[in-house]
């Protein structure tokens, strides 16, 4: 028989919730659901989304076994337990690819390369540093400046015919590039095609820090952008790193499905 657990992943844009029925190590996800912080009290919108998920599963609150927290788990206070969140992406990214090795989180501030083994367990990881380029908010701020919205940016990347590449990593300069490009007359997809090359490349100096093998798995706020997929891709083309890259309409939810299996998990443990 399963249990039933909840994974609440607040982060600095959205808060994904995810409800599982949980046995013996895996589960079936019965609701998933991401909402946008935008202006909002961040406390609140974790309160409504918690709420929501029992709503659209008709559970009450004293059917859910463990609620668990990744992210930032101070804004859940009805959680039972806190994940780490490169513990809950690798454990989403197996879930959601069994043969995952390497798993890449892409989230609004910052990214993080990890090398797991085959129960998911990290074996070496490496995170970008304080600037902002190469994270969701900072495309989201290009993409603000351009006028397109975020699910435009990657379908417009992919159209890109002569991609001007940034000449900077760093965030503040590199919006200063794109305002250059826009009075040379340069497309929205050359430029966005460039960003994604940029944000590549210090994605790729990641992987190869820590050794990364294939498959990888892309997670986080980003995993969905098939521009900036595209451009990973071929950037470990160019560095001849033959490597499965995948991504999944799921992947955005990966702490959150992690967060709700390690839930089970530490569920099973206190009941024996």
């Amino acid at each position: 028989m399963s249990i039933k657990t909840i994974g609440i992943d607040p982060g600095v844009s959205s808060v994904k919730t995810v409800v599982m029925a949980y046995r013996e190590g895996t589960g079936e996800i019965l609701h998933r659901h991401m909402e946008r912080i935008r202006r909002r009290d961040p406390a609140r919108v974790v309160e409504e989304c918690y709420y929501h998920a029992l709503d659209a599963t008709g559970l009450k609150e004293n059917d859910i076994a463990y609620v668990a927290s990744t992210g930032e788990g101070d804004l859940v206070p009805f959680r039972r337990g806190h994940f780490y969140g490169m513990t809950t992406h690798a454990r989403g990214a197996k879930f959601l690819y069994p043969e995952v090795r390497s798993v890449l989180d892409v989230g609004a501030l910052h990214a993080r390369a990890m090398r797991v083994d085959d129960r998911s367990r990290v074996l070496q990881y490496e995170m970008t540093g304080q600037c902002a380029s190469g994270s969701g908010q900072f495309l989201e701020n290009i993409a603000r400046y351009l006028g397109v919205g975020l699910d435009e940016v990657g379908p417009l990347s992919l159209q890109a015919q002569k991609p001007e590449v940034v000449s900077t990593i760093c965030a503040v300069l590199a919006e200063t590039d794109v305002i250059n490009m826009v009075s040379r007359g340069v497309s929205t997809p050359d430029i966005l095609k460039g960003i994604h090359m940029a944000i590549a490349n210090r994605l790729v100096r990641l992987l190869r820090y820590i050794k990364a093998e294939g498959p990888l798995v892309v997670t986080g706020g980003l995993a969905n952008d098939v521009g900036l997929v595209q451009a990973v891709r071929e950037k470990l083309g160019e560095e001849s790193k033959q490597m499965d890259v995948l991504t999944h309409l799921d992947s955005v939810l990966a702490g959150a499905i992690g967060a709700a299996l390690w839930a089970g998990f530490r569920h099973e443990q206190l009941a024996a």
